[in-house]
């Protein structure tokens, strides 16, 4: 007997040698949340729990190939981009993507939880001008807001605007990430119609929180492969998301991982 595939999701990310982050931590969240995950890797770092020492672009023509080899072969029902570092790789990946039916998260990776820069400065423009036009879903936190819009974003109430800013882009959906603010962990959804979602959890005192920004978005590319519409796709992603940080681990001297395996444990 031959079993029925999951629905296919395809991660466009950097590689996190230390596997809390990147490539990695999104396909341990799509196998946890029953989907068939499939990656092109764009970078490979050397990083672990204190930050990242080093990474390495893979060229263009590698980008190109590994996508269209899953692609046109196995089918995807949604996409996850991260880590895109330079111009070429932005505008290579934006140029696979728009010819893509399925929903595409754009992660607009710019800083690691360390601080280490992934996003070349020169390449910011390119992020604004090609990709952000051809996502779905753009999933920014407060300082990658700062970074695609001039907007700082000091409290709640200022997360609209931010939103608004970031949809003249091009998303159809912002997502707006307010984890760095005090408080509950809030974030905002809103759509090109004005449409609005709040989602609100418990902030919890957990220092281990690698690969939170990769994780919900590739959490959320999984539930729009699964069929959910987007704010049933984001109230999934949350809740998931919460538990892993909860759940979080140490690992090595510096900042552990989010636990992608919480609910099995």
């Amino acid at each position: 007997m031959v079993s029925t595939a999951p629905p296919r999701v395809l991660t466009i990310a950097g590689s996190d040698s230390g596997g809390g982050a990147g490539i990695q931590a999104d396909l341990k969240a799509m196998l946890a949340l029953g989907v068939h995950g499939m990656s092109v890797i764009t970078a490979v770092t050397a990083q672990n729990s204190l930050g990242v020492q080093g990474y390495w672009e893979l060229p263009a023509e590698a980008v190109r190939a590994q996508f269209r080899s899953v692609v046109d072969d196995i089918g995807v029902q949604a996409v996850k981009t991260g880590m895109l570092a330079s111009i070429e790789l932005v505008e290579t990946v934006s140029d696979l993507l728009a010819g893509v039916d399925a929903p595409v998260v754009v992660d607009p990776v710019g800083v690691s939880k360390h601080g280490d820069a992934l996003l070349a400065a020169e390449a910011v423009a390119t992020v604004r001008e090609r990709l952000l036009p051809v996502a779905t879903l753009a999933t920014p936190n407060l300082h990658e807001v700062t970074q695609l819009t001039g907007i700082t974003v000091t409290e709640e109430r200022e997360m609209r605007g931010a939103a608004e800013a970031l949809l003249a882009l091009g998303p159809r959906w912002v997502l707006i990430k307010g984890g760095h603010l005090e408080g509950e962990a809030a974030d905002l959804l809103y759509g090109a119609d004005g449409e609005e979602h709040w989602y609100r959890a418990p902030r919890y005192d957990n220092r281990h929180t690698h690969g939170t920004g990769c994780t919900l978005a590739s959490s959320i590319a999984a539930e729009l492969a699964k069929g959910r519409e987007m704010p049933d796709a984001v109230a999934a992603a949350k809740e998931y998301i919460t538990g892993a940080i909860q759940a979080g681990f140490a690992l090595g001297a510096g900042i552990g991982p989010v636990d992608h395996a919480w609910r099995w444990r």
